[in-house]
């Protein structure tokens, strides 16, 4: 396939780079020219695998609307970022020339609207994540604008369907960046934190009282590894917060207890718990985190989602020759 495909992650943490990155891999199996953008901390393990990528202005909203931050903070931070991270991005897809592109980013999808190049969007967010009535509603408005932008709207999921699923959409398993890593450590007991799981600290310590082997993802003497399912597949289980790690455990076929601290992490978590699939556990305390692992659920077994969604790509492409 002689095309050229923009592969867009969004530049909220690392797991929106590597889910990117997975399905950018899986497209130049498949004979295509890939660009990269995105930025934000994903760029890490985008240097890691020796890619280069574009980096336009990057949003954070996390940064600015949780934790210390503020309506006032979005108003004069990430909403005006957005609009330059749309004209970014806009500009660079038609400087590479690009045939499509697949994107987590809800920017880049009205980038590559205006740019009236096809799209295809590839992410888990779904309004019925959240409580608060602003998420739900911007959730629901962002879902609606891509699913009807793209040519497909690929929607990865560990839980069978549910209600709270957004519409018009095509159902994939879960996406895990699977690339070979020199000298994977020994694990029994992965911890995966995010900037606002503190409590899985104590987590840590009361697991380790209990005579297990800890390993916590960023801290001491944790070296970053250009790709995580190496490392899931070694542990015995995994512990975290939110939505990458359980996607990339699903697929490592590993244990995982989800202990949720933001309003989306809380909604995967509901969505994880209702859909009672093998090899999910559900935490609320420190406590309850460590007698999950104490007594794990059963072995997950999904496939990789990154080559499904490549070769419907692909197919599409075809068609429109």
């Amino acid at each position: 396939m002689n095309r050229t495909v923009a592969v867009v992650h969004y530049p909220e943490g690392a797991g929106h780079a590597t889910r990117m990155l997975a399905i950018a891999r899986e497209l130049e199996e498949r004979g295509a020219t890939v660009e990269l953008a995105g930025g934000g901390p994903g760029e890490r393990f985008v240097e890691l695998l020796g890619y280069e990528e574009y980096v336009p202005t990057v949003v954070d909203f996390i940064g600015d609307y949780q934790g210390d931050g503020s309506l006032a903070d979005v108003v004069t931070g990430s909403i005006p970022d957005s609009v330059r991270r749309i004209r970014d991005v806009r500009r660079w897809l038609k400087a590479v020339d690009a045939d499509c592109v697949v994107t987590d980013d809800m920017f880049a999808s009205m980038a590559a609207t205006l740019a009236r190049v096809p799209q295809f969007v590839c992410t888990h967010n779904t309004p019925g994540y959240y409580d608060e009535f602003a998420e739900r509603a911007g959730a629901a408005v962002l879902t609606k604008q891509q699913v009807l932008a793209s040519e497909a709207f690929y929607y990865p999921a560990v839980w069978p369907a549910q209600d709270g699923d957004p519409k018009g959409v095509e159902r994939v398993p879960p996406l895990a960046l699977d690339a070979p890593v020199e000298d994977v450590p020994e694990v029994d007991v992965l911890i995966s934190p995010s900037t606002y799981s503190t409590a899985l600290d104590e987590v840590a310590d009361r697991l380790e009282e209990r005579g297990r082997d800890v390993t916590v993802v960023g801290g001491e003497g944790w070296e970053t590894v250009a790709s995580m399912l190496p490392v899931l597949r070694e542990a015995n289980a995994v512990v975290c917060p939110g939505y990458s790690t359980v996607m990339e455990a699903a697929v490592a076929g590993t244990p995982c207890v989800v202990y949720p601290f933001t309003s989306e992490q809380r909604g995967v978590a509901r969505f994880v718990e209702r859909g009672g699939e093998p090899g999910f556990a559900v935490a609320e305390t420190p406590s309850e985190a460590v007698d999950a692992v104490a007594n794990p659920p059963a072995d997950p077994d999904f496939e990789n989602g990154a080559p499904v969604v490549a070769e419907r790509v692909v197919e599409r492409l075809r068609d429109h020759v």
